[in-house]
């Protein structure tokens, strides 16, 4: 049972990641294809543990390489250069933070 609550925890994650990606995509780029964001979404994830997994242990440097690495990605993936990248990030933030609290409200 574990690995299938693991399965459904990831795919939930990765399902409301990519809303959050698409509709900071489509506000900040203009950028309507939320395929697109599912696969930007899993790129992002895999980026994120790696470059975690190696430098995520040092104090501070870590964390902003993460992030760093994470805003690269959208970066490559959407047009607009790094200003629009970090906006993407920061509408996908605002919008993962209430999808969340709205499962988190009926109990899902």
């Amino acid at each position: 049972m574990a690995l299938i609550d693991s399965i459904i925890v990831f795919v939930v994650n990765l399902l409301i990641g990519a809303l959050g990606i698409y509709v900071g995509a489509r506000i900040i780029s203009g950028v309507d294809d939320y395929g697109y964001a599912i696969v930007t979404a899993l790129i992002g994830a895999i980026v994120w543990a790696v470059v975690a997994f190696f430098f995520g242990w040092i104090p501070f440097l870590g964390a902003v390489l993460t992030l760093l690495a994470y805003v690269w990605v959208l970066n490559y993936r959407y047009p607009g250069g790094w200003v629009k990248a970090i906006a993407i990030a920061l509408v996908a933030w605002i919008a993962s933070l209430i999808v969340l609290y709205i499962l988190a409200i009926l109990n899902i």
